[in-house]
């Protein structure tokens, strides 16, 4: 299926780029999203003329995630979890428990925004986790596991 993107989306396309992706994928995600719409004549007459605004929008949102990199710059936080005399973990550490440290720090981040490249933490240590706060924005913080 033919759609135009209202919005950046990494590794698919830019702004007004017209993509070809899967039905399901389009139906289920982009257009419910609000983030392409189908590539017809009438939708593309109505993309150019709100190109300006959502081009206005991007820029808005991208100085936002800015603003909020550059508080996560530097944030380091420590998590307590349950671990054999090993160091490995009896669970582990993954997205939701990496925002919930970030939030008792006041630092909003949504769960989705969590990256962890390697899979969940299952080990004591330190560990690097992005945070991609828009398409192009990814900030890393330092996380430390520690056994109770």
């Amino acid at each position: 299926m033919n759609v135009i993107l209202l919005e950046r989306i990494g590794k698919l396309g830019e702004l007004g780029d017209e993509v070809v992706v899967k039905n399901g994928f389009a139906r289920n995600y982009l257009i419910p999203q609000g983030r392409a719409v189908r590539a017809t004549e009438d939708n593309r007459k109505d993309f150019e003329a709100r190109r300006a605004e959502l081009e206005a929008a991007a820029l808005k949102r991208r100085g936002a995630a800015e603003q909020r990199g550059a508080g996560l710059a530097d944030v380091e936080v420590t998590i307590v979890a349950r671990s054999a005399d090993e160091g490995k973990l009896y669970g582990s550490v993954g997205t939701q428990e990496v925002a919930d440290a970030l939030a008792a720090k006041s630092i909003e981040v949504n769960k989705a925004e969590v990256r962890m490249p390697d899979g969940a933490i299952r080990a004591v240590g330190e560990y690097g986790v992005d945070i991609q706060l828009d398409a192009d924005i990814t900030v890393t913080i330092k996380v430390i596991v520690v056994a109770e």
